[in-house]
């Protein structure tokens, strides 16, 4: 098998789930250390995070992935052991072949190569990896390191996320942006009572409900070029003891927008907050931002790359999205970084089963050092 097989099914086989590194980071750091990386591990609560660099000035050519997996939800509906690889049918099956050791190995083969090939290549690449991507805060993996270096004066001119963005065939698709997305714990009060005496009591669902039609009604925005129009969601709605003859005291609403450049949160917040206040509603809200959009500019040195590169080694003319949900990226491009998405395919991510084609797997690493060279060579 090769370099980039063996190497994914060894971080397979580490049970790294979610914020649990399980090693993953202690395996890569070695492997580029040995071709002259310098290697930094920055902790944070729970969360590992590696950043390694080669060479000296700029620019800065960044890949960025996360060690961290998705539960396998029950092991005993895989048809193998989700963290012992196994090949069947030409296809890698374990739990982050796709999302994303693959991408990890990739990236981590294609530095070796590169660096071996021109140690004394123009600016420096750097390899990102957390074990906090997975999780539902992020508050101690990329995030946390952004900060680091935004206080240390670190600039980034170009990242690479190595999330699987292909959709049918490798390079088919990639991610030169992607959505904000802001959400929020709506609490609509009301006032508890029996059901045969409504007078007696206020209820919030019945008074929610008019609000809701014209939150789901209203037309956000446009979007734009790049971006589809803002859509607003409901995730979850919760009110009642669990009885039918009480009139519930409160309901929770959870909701969430997935916003393009042609809004700003603190505008959605503020129309939002004036639709509850016409329908009179008690209320209180708690919002969290867990990430602005973000977009590649068209005829930047990275997307031009990334594409050409997908069209050389592919044969496909990679569609260009900002469709999907989130990504590490999203604490990267603030910094100023241009950021692409380039992975192999996503069909199987997060999915019992999930699996990565060898061919695909084979020829990634071939991409992200044509980036490199490409870039810095």
């Amino acid at each position: 098998m090769s370099a980039v097989f063996d190497l994914t099914a060894e971080l397979i086989r580490r049970r790294s789930v979610t914020p649990d590194d399980a090693g993953c980071q202690a395996l890569l750091a070695g492997r580029l250390a040995r071709v002259g990386f310098k290697v930094e591990h920055l902790r944070y609560g729970e969360v590992d995070n590696l950043w390694a660099t080669h060479g000296e000035g700029g620019p800065l050519l960044m890949f960025l992935g996360h060690t961290d997996v998705v539960p396998t939800g029950p092991a005993e509906s895989w048809r193998s052991d989700p963290f012992e690889p196994a090949v069947r049918d030409g296809y890698l099956y374990g739990r982050g072949a796709a999302d994303m050791k693959g991408s990890v190995a990739a990236m981590a083969v294609a530095l070796e190569a590169f660096v071996t090939a021109h140690p004394d290549h123009r600016g420096r690449v750097g390899f990102l990896m957390t074990s906090d991507e997975e999780g539902p805060t992020n508050l101690d993996g990329v995030r946390k390191v952004a900060e680091h270096f935004r206080a240390s004066g670190e600039r980034i001119d170009w990242c690479v996320v190595g999330e699987p963005s292909s959709k049918e065939r490798l390079g088919d698709l990639i991610r030169v942006g992607r959505r904000g997305s802001l959400s929020a714990t709506l609490t609509v009060r009301g006032i508890q009572g029996h059901v045969a005496y409504p007078e007696k009591a206020k209820n919030p669902i019945h008074a929610f409900a008019p609000a809701l039609a014209e939150l789901a009604a209203e037309r956000w925005d446009e979007g734009n070029v790049d971006f589809p129009p803002t859509s607003f969601q409901v995730s979850n709605l919760n009110a009642g003891t669990g009885a039918t003859n009480v009139i519930p005291g409160a309901l929770v609403a959870l909701v969430n927008f997935r916003y393009s450049t042609a809004s700003r949160a603190e505008a959605l917040r503020e129309r939002v907050e004036r639709i509850l206040d016409r329908h009179k509603l008690d209320y209180a809200l708690d919002w969290n931002l867990s990430g602005e959009p973000f977009l590649c500019p068209a005829g930047g040195a990275l997307r031009d790359t990334v594409v050409s590169v997908c069209r050389d080694l592919c044969g496909v003319e990679p569609e260009q999205s900002t469709g999907g949900g989130t990504s590490d990226g999203r604490f990267i491009a603030p910094l100023g970084a241009e950021v692409v998405e380039l992975g192999p395919v996503n069909a199987t991510i997060h999915k019992v089963d999930e699996c990565v084609a060898v061919a695909d797997l084979d020829k990634l690493p071939s991409l992200y050092r044509a980036i490199c060279e490409r870039l810095l060579g």
